[in-house]
């Protein structure tokens, strides 16, 4: 028998055109004959920075969501029938819960009283302590009602999982700070509706080691409880996640933790590190494993991307991934006549009524207005804080280590309004049109330097940036379309925009004042 707690959330994402950036997960056309064929797919299935995913399976359909850190909208939500074709169907949530201030991570769904549960992680506004809220729909593709605050214990509560074991649930949680103990993974009875702890919390696992501990996933099979969780590093280019497991005879330990550990490992090879993911069960009892991993080589700027891998149990009664230790790009489809899609390309041609899900801005320092009116985005707002530069971005993620991006600026005015590579509010550049001049500016720690300017000659104005190895940028103007003029003579390289959590998003911005506002008639993105 098996009993897992399941925690998949799938994005998915409304666009224009079915084809493009955001909806993998869209057919065009008949197979050819190597989809026909296909046995295998390459991880990441998901493509874009989306951290610490969670899975679960809802009437025959697969929802997976993941950490937003310090972008808005908060989780972004996927769908799939297949687990390797994705579609983002919008956002847990829209706007803040009121307990939260910032640092929106590591969502867990759980099903359960034909309810979807989102507990997920974020600030308490209050104290700054990252604590644990829990928030409910009906449809997983609507936006949750907030519940509040779940936990704050210690000096940082996170990474919320939910199991149930025989009819009782327990919601288990990373805490550190308890007094002169090492990180915890601890645990605690949850009410039946989800909603309440129930008596006092209890230690499942201590990192001993004083390697990191977090990221868990629980589930029985047979006589064992089994933890699934991740150690070492999670951020960065150097860091160094991987997948452990430990076992017991109960629920509440003690666990044995397994002497041949990790199970699964980067190791420098397809992957840089990789780890802190959830399991869900297909309806053939098969389990398979959905966490995030860096790419090695260029592919690391596209982030933490979540990737999947099927794992058994072995007849030593311990957990195993089918493809060996070493993660590897190339896996086994998880269903006999299924294929994967490609991605290349997102464009926004600003007909819809609403801003396109995949859009995303960075909340704490600015209050982003947007609005859609005769097939134009009109891009303004206030900067949050007293650091935050007077700059409005609109960014996507990126999916791809080589592409370039391009858009229309169809007003002028004193503000600077025109295309982005972001990093955060005070190390980013924007390339657009100020005034009735072509201008490139880029700020370092919150030092603005103009790196070219140019007078226009038209009534028109393009701009595009294209960028290679994730961080090399070249800038191009446009008098007419498509007549494409080089801005500077070399590339300029943008590592530093790579944050320790996050990398570097492309969008659109605008900085002036609030009156002077930024229109643009279309942005799209192009895989190179």
């Amino acid at each position: 028998m098996l009993i897992l707690s399941a925690n998949l959330t799938v994005f998915s994402a409304k666009v224009d055109n079915p084809d493009v950036f955001g909806s993998v997960g869209s057919m065009s056309g008949g197979l050819d004959i190597r989809q026909q064929h296909q046995t295998t797919f390459t991880n990441p299935v998901i493509l874009g920075d989306v951290a610490d995913p969670t899975v679960i399976k809802v009437d025959g359909v697969y929802y997976a969501c993941g950490t937003s850190s310090e972008w808005a909208p908060y989780y972004p939500m996927y769908s799939s029938t297949d687990l390797i074709n994705w579609k983002q169907e919008g956002h847990v949530f829209n706007k803040k819960p009121s307990w939260t201030s910032n640092s929106f991570w590591a969502p867990e769904l759980y099903y359960h009283n034909n309810k979807v549960f989102c507990y997920y992680t974020a600030r308490n506004k209050k104290n700054g302590i990252s604590g644990i809220g829990v928030a409910s729909t009906d449809d997983p593709t609507k936006e949750f009602t907030d519940h509040g605050l779940l936990i704050e214990h210690g000096k940082e509560a996170i990474d919320a999982y939910v199991f149930n074991d025989d009819g009782q649930l327990y919601i288990s949680w990373k805490a550190y700070g308890l007094e002169s103990r090492p990180i915890e993974l601890v645990a605690s009875k949850l009410s039946y509706d989800g909603l309440r702890l129930e008596g006092e919390p209890f230690s499942l696992l201590k990192d001993d080691e004083e390697i990191g501990m977090e990221g868990q996933s629980h589930f029985k099979h047979g006589d064992y409880y089994y933890i699934v969780y991740a150690a070492r590093g999670c951020c960065g280019f150097n860091s160094d996640y991987e997948v452990r497991v430990a076992r017991s005879k109960s629920f509440k330990g003690p666990y044995e933790k397994y002497e041949h550990n990790p199970i699964l490992a980067g190791l420098k090879h397809d992957f840089i590190s990789i780890g802190h993911g959830t399991i869900v069960e297909t309806d053939d009892n098969r389990m398979f494993y959905m966490c995030h991993a860096y790419l090695n080589g260029e592919g690391k700027y596209a982030g933490r991307q979540p990737v999947i891998y099927e794992m058994y149990v072995d007849d030593n009664d311990w957990m195993a991934f089918k493809g060996g230790q070493i993660a590897r790009k190339t896996q086994t489809l998880p269903f006999e006549g299924s294929y994967q899609q490609s991605s290349q390309a997102f464009e926004d041609d600003f007909t819809s009524t609403t801003l396109n899900v995949n859009w995303t801005w960075n909340y704490p320092y600015s209050d982003i207005q947007t609005t859609i009116r005769n097939g134009n985005l009109y891009l303004t707002g206030k900067p949050v804080g007293k650091k935050a530069v007077n700059g409005n971005a609109l960014c996507v993620r990126p999916q791809f280590p080589d592409y370039e991006y391009q858009t229309q600026v169809v007003n002028r005015n004193k503000s600077l309004k025109g295309l982005t590579l972001y990093g955060d509010y005070e190390n980013f550049v924007a390339w657009g049109v100020e005034d009735n001049q072509f201008v490139l500016k880029q700020y370092d720690n919150n030092k603005e330097v103009v790196l070219f300017s140019k007078p226009i000659e038209s009534q028109y104005s393009y701009v595009k940036i294209l960028v290679k190895e994730g961080r090399k940028l070249d800038f191009y103007y446009a008098d007419k379309e498509e007549e494409w003029n080089k801005a500077l003579d070399s590339s300029i390289d943008m590592e530093k925009l790579v944050r320790w959590d996050r990398i570097a998003r492309p969008g659109l911005i605008h900085i002036g004042e609030t009156k002077e506002h930024a229109a643009f008639s279309y942005f799209k993105l192009t895989k190179l």
